[in-house]
Protein backbone atom coordinates (compact mmCIF):
# COMPACT_ATOMS: atom_id res chain seq x y z
CA UNK A 1 0.00 0.00 0.00
CA UNK A 2 1.77 3.38 -0.94
CA UNK A 3 1.61 6.10 1.56
CA UNK A 4 0.45 9.42 0.14
CA UNK A 5 2.53 11.34 2.85
CA UNK A 6 5.47 12.94 1.63
CA UNK A 7 8.66 13.09 3.90
CA UNK A 8 12.02 14.37 3.47
CA UNK A 9 15.13 12.15 5.34
CA UNK A 10 17.93 13.38 6.74
CA UNK A 11 20.68 11.00 7.98
CA UNK A 12 23.64 12.23 10.59
CA UNK A 13 26.22 9.40 10.76
CA UNK A 14 28.66 10.42 13.23
CA UNK A 15 31.65 8.86 14.57
CA UNK A 16 29.33 7.95 17.60
CA UNK A 17 25.76 8.42 17.20
CA UNK A 18 23.86 7.67 14.18
CA UNK A 19 20.58 10.44 14.17
CA UNK A 20 17.81 10.12 11.59
CA UNK A 21 14.94 13.00 11.07
CA UNK A 22 12.02 12.71 9.33
CA UNK A 23 9.86 15.84 8.29
CA UNK A 24 6.89 16.59 6.94
CA UNK A 25 5.95 19.35 4.00
CA UNK A 26 5.89 21.78 6.69
CA UNK A 27 9.14 21.35 7.96
CA UNK A 28 7.47 19.29 11.01
CA UNK A 29 9.59 16.81 12.86
CA UNK A 30 7.65 13.60 12.40
CA UNK A 31 9.73 10.73 13.57
CA UNK A 32 13.55 10.38 14.47
CA UNK A 33 15.65 7.74 15.64
CA UNK A 34 19.43 7.78 17.25
CA UNK A 35 21.78 4.94 17.59
CA UNK A 36 25.57 4.43 18.72
CA UNK A 37 26.84 4.16 15.13
CA UNK A 38 28.62 0.64 15.46
CA UNK A 39 31.06 -0.57 12.91
CA UNK A 40 28.43 -1.12 9.95
CA UNK A 41 27.17 2.09 9.35
CA UNK A 42 25.23 1.30 6.61
CA UNK A 43 22.74 -1.19 8.66
CA UNK A 44 22.95 1.72 11.32
CA UNK A 45 21.02 4.14 8.90
CA UNK A 46 18.62 1.57 8.10
CA UNK A 47 17.90 0.58 11.14
CA UNK A 48 17.20 4.38 12.38
CA UNK A 49 15.41 4.49 9.06
CA UNK A 50 13.03 1.70 10.00
CA UNK A 51 12.58 3.37 14.08
CA UNK A 52 11.74 6.49 12.73
CA UNK A 53 9.14 5.59 10.21
CA UNK A 54 7.60 3.65 12.94
CA UNK A 55 7.38 6.69 14.85
CA UNK A 56 6.35 8.30 12.06
CA UNK A 57 3.31 6.09 11.46
CA UNK A 58 4.24 5.86 7.97
CA UNK A 59 5.61 4.01 5.26
CA UNK A 60 8.83 4.14 3.44
CA UNK A 61 7.20 5.30 0.30
CA UNK A 62 6.44 8.15 2.18
CA UNK A 63 9.87 9.15 1.87
CA UNK A 64 10.53 11.49 -1.36
CA UNK A 65 13.93 12.31 -0.61
CA UNK A 66 16.84 11.69 1.57
CA UNK A 67 20.20 13.67 2.20
CA UNK A 68 23.21 11.81 4.21
CA UNK A 69 25.28 13.99 6.19
CA UNK A 70 28.61 13.71 8.74
CA UNK A 71 31.74 11.24 8.93
CA UNK A 72 29.53 8.29 7.60
CA UNK A 73 27.80 10.14 4.90
CA UNK A 74 28.77 8.03 1.67
CA UNK A 75 27.92 4.80 3.43
CA UNK A 76 23.88 5.56 3.31
CA UNK A 77 22.86 3.44 0.61
CA UNK A 78 19.82 4.98 0.24
CA UNK A 79 20.72 8.60 0.09
CA UNK A 80 20.03 10.81 -2.85
CA UNK A 81 22.53 13.63 -2.48
CA UNK A 82 25.31 14.42 0.89
CA UNK A 83 25.94 17.65 2.57
CA UNK A 84 28.73 18.63 4.73
CA UNK A 85 28.53 18.42 8.80
CA UNK A 86 28.98 22.12 8.78
CA UNK A 87 26.24 22.57 6.01
CA UNK A 88 23.38 21.05 7.99
CA UNK A 89 24.22 22.08 11.35
CA UNK A 90 24.07 25.70 10.30
CA UNK A 91 20.68 24.64 8.21
CA UNK A 92 19.21 23.14 10.89
CA UNK A 93 20.17 25.67 13.57
CA UNK A 94 19.17 28.53 11.44
CA UNK A 95 15.43 26.63 10.41
CA UNK A 96 14.81 26.74 14.84
CA UNK A 97 16.35 30.38 15.33
CA UNK A 98 16.30 32.59 12.18
CA UNK A 99 18.89 34.96 12.93
CA UNK A 100 22.85 35.91 13.23
CA UNK A 101 24.18 33.49 15.54
CA UNK A 102 27.11 31.61 16.46
CA UNK A 103 26.91 27.81 16.72
CA UNK A 104 28.44 25.85 19.18
CA UNK A 105 27.98 21.82 18.43
CA UNK A 106 29.70 19.36 20.82
CA UNK A 107 29.95 16.34 19.29
CA UNK A 108 31.23 13.11 20.25
CA UNK A 109 34.95 13.26 18.03
CA UNK A 110 34.51 17.04 17.44
CA UNK A 111 33.62 20.35 17.92
CA UNK A 112 32.70 22.76 15.89
CA UNK A 113 32.20 26.53 16.16
CA UNK A 114 29.73 28.20 13.03
CA UNK A 115 28.98 31.81 12.82
CA UNK A 116 26.15 32.84 10.19
CA UNK A 117 24.45 36.34 9.19
CA UNK A 118 21.13 37.13 9.47
CA UNK A 119 19.89 35.21 6.15
CA UNK A 120 21.39 32.32 7.52
CA UNK A 121 24.59 32.21 5.50
CA UNK A 122 27.75 30.82 6.91
CA UNK A 123 30.46 33.68 6.97
CA UNK A 124 33.25 31.13 9.08
CA UNK A 125 33.31 28.15 10.69
CA UNK A 126 36.70 26.30 12.92
CA UNK A 127 36.70 22.74 13.44
CA UNK A 128 38.31 20.66 15.66
CA UNK A 129 39.34 16.98 14.88
CA UNK A 130 42.75 16.76 15.95
CA UNK A 131 42.22 15.97 19.72
CA UNK A 132 39.89 14.30 21.86
CA UNK A 133 39.97 16.78 24.18
CA UNK A 134 36.60 19.14 24.60
CA UNK A 135 34.17 16.36 23.21
CA UNK A 136 32.08 13.78 24.31
CA UNK A 137 35.14 10.96 24.04
CA UNK A 138 37.19 12.48 26.55
CA UNK A 139 33.77 12.69 28.84
CA UNK A 140 33.25 8.76 28.00
CA UNK A 141 37.28 8.37 28.89
CA UNK A 142 37.08 10.26 32.00
CA UNK A 143 33.43 8.53 33.37
CA UNK A 144 35.45 5.69 32.21
CA UNK A 145 38.50 6.47 34.57
CA UNK A 146 36.02 7.85 37.45
CA UNK A 147 33.91 4.68 37.42
CA UNK A 148 30.79 6.54 36.78
CA UNK A 149 28.51 6.41 34.38
CA UNK A 150 28.15 9.16 32.03
CA UNK A 151 24.88 9.48 32.68
CA UNK A 152 25.39 10.78 35.98
CA UNK A 153 28.19 13.13 35.34
CA UNK A 154 26.03 16.28 34.70
CA UNK A 155 23.79 15.99 38.04
CA UNK A 156 27.42 15.42 39.79
CA UNK A 157 28.92 18.40 38.33
CA UNK A 158 25.37 20.46 39.18
CA UNK A 159 26.33 19.48 43.17
CA UNK A 160 29.67 21.16 42.95
CA UNK A 161 30.74 23.60 45.76
CA UNK A 162 34.26 23.76 44.54
CA UNK A 163 35.24 23.05 41.12
CA UNK A 164 38.60 21.62 40.96
CA UNK A 165 39.80 22.94 37.99
CA UNK A 166 42.39 20.66 35.77
CA UNK A 167 45.25 22.08 34.07
CA UNK A 168 45.59 19.76 31.33
CA UNK A 169 43.71 19.61 27.72
CA UNK A 170 45.34 16.32 26.97
CA UNK A 171 43.06 13.48 27.54
CA UNK A 172 45.49 11.06 28.63
CA UNK A 173 47.40 13.41 30.87
CA UNK A 174 43.77 14.86 31.75
CA UNK A 175 43.13 10.97 33.13
CA UNK A 176 46.25 11.26 35.40
CA UNK A 177 45.60 14.39 36.33
CA UNK A 178 42.24 13.08 37.12
CA UNK A 179 43.71 10.26 39.17
CA UNK A 180 45.74 12.76 41.49
CA UNK A 181 43.08 15.14 42.26
CA UNK A 182 41.44 11.76 44.18
CA UNK A 183 44.21 11.04 46.10
CA UNK A 184 44.16 14.55 47.44
CA UNK A 185 41.00 13.43 48.49
CA UNK A 186 39.05 16.09 46.15
CA UNK A 187 35.70 15.46 45.69
CA UNK A 188 34.24 13.61 42.65
CA UNK A 189 31.31 16.21 41.93
CA UNK A 190 34.13 18.98 42.36
CA UNK A 191 36.26 17.20 39.92
CA UNK A 192 33.45 16.61 37.37
CA UNK A 193 32.64 20.61 37.26
CA UNK A 194 36.67 21.02 36.12
CA UNK A 195 35.79 18.60 33.64
CA UNK A 196 33.18 19.89 32.52
CA UNK A 197 35.19 23.08 32.34
CA UNK A 198 37.44 21.96 30.80
CA UNK A 199 35.14 21.05 27.48
CA UNK A 200 33.91 24.86 27.41
CA UNK A 201 37.24 26.22 27.87
CA UNK A 202 38.47 24.12 25.17
CA UNK A 203 35.56 25.27 22.49
CA UNK A 204 35.44 28.53 23.76
CA UNK A 205 38.77 29.36 22.45
CA UNK A 206 38.63 27.85 19.16
CA UNK A 207 37.24 31.27 17.85
CA UNK A 208 35.74 34.94 19.02
CA UNK A 209 31.90 33.87 20.38
CA UNK A 210 29.47 36.47 19.64
CA UNK A 211 25.77 36.77 21.09
CA UNK A 212 23.58 34.76 20.69
CA UNK A 213 25.06 30.92 20.68
CA UNK A 214 23.16 28.07 19.52
CA UNK A 215 24.27 24.72 21.05
CA UNK A 216 23.99 21.72 19.56
CA UNK A 217 25.05 17.87 19.95
CA UNK A 218 23.97 15.18 21.88
CA UNK A 219 26.95 16.04 24.62
CA UNK A 220 24.64 19.22 25.38
CA UNK A 221 21.50 17.68 24.95
CA UNK A 222 22.42 15.01 27.46
CA UNK A 223 24.61 17.30 29.96
CA UNK A 224 22.44 20.60 30.31
CA UNK A 225 24.79 22.18 32.90
CA UNK A 226 27.29 22.47 30.23
CA UNK A 227 24.72 25.11 29.10
CA UNK A 228 24.87 26.81 32.24
CA UNK A 229 27.79 26.64 32.45
CA UNK A 230 28.64 28.64 29.09
CA UNK A 231 26.17 31.35 29.42
CA UNK A 232 27.75 31.64 32.76
CA UNK A 233 31.09 31.87 31.32
CA UNK A 234 30.04 34.28 28.19
CA UNK A 235 27.46 35.93 29.63
CA UNK A 236 25.34 36.02 26.20
CA UNK A 237 22.44 34.27 25.74
CA UNK A 238 22.72 30.55 24.87
CA UNK A 239 19.71 28.59 22.85
CA UNK A 240 19.00 25.44 22.85
CA UNK A 241 16.77 23.41 19.27
CA UNK A 242 14.22 21.51 20.25
CA UNK A 243 16.67 18.42 19.85
CA UNK A 244 20.08 19.79 20.38
CA UNK A 245 21.33 16.40 18.89
CA UNK A 246 19.28 15.81 15.52
CA UNK A 247 20.20 19.59 14.63
CA UNK A 248 22.82 17.92 11.08
CA UNK A 249 20.08 15.49 11.12
CA UNK A 250 17.62 18.48 10.52
CA UNK A 251 19.73 20.59 8.61
CA UNK A 252 19.95 17.41 5.82
CA UNK A 253 16.32 16.65 6.12
CA UNK A 254 15.52 20.48 4.86
CA UNK A 255 18.29 20.10 2.00
CA UNK A 256 16.42 17.13 0.90
CA UNK A 257 13.23 18.85 0.38
CA UNK A 258 15.68 21.42 -1.94
CA UNK A 259 16.76 18.57 -4.15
Amino acid sequence: MTDNRVLYAGVDIGASRTKVALLDLKKNLTGFSIKKSGTDFSRTAEECLIEALIMANASRDAVTRTVSTGYGRTNVTFSNDTRTEIGCHAKGAFHYFSRAMTIIDIGGQDNKVIKLDSEGRRINFKMNRKCAAGTGAFLEEMSARLDIPIEEMDGLAKQSTEMVELGSFCTVFSATEVLEKIRQGKKVPDIVKGLFFSVIKRVLEMDLITPPIVMTGGVVEHNSYLVEMIRSKTGVEALLPEHPQLTGAVGAALFAMEL
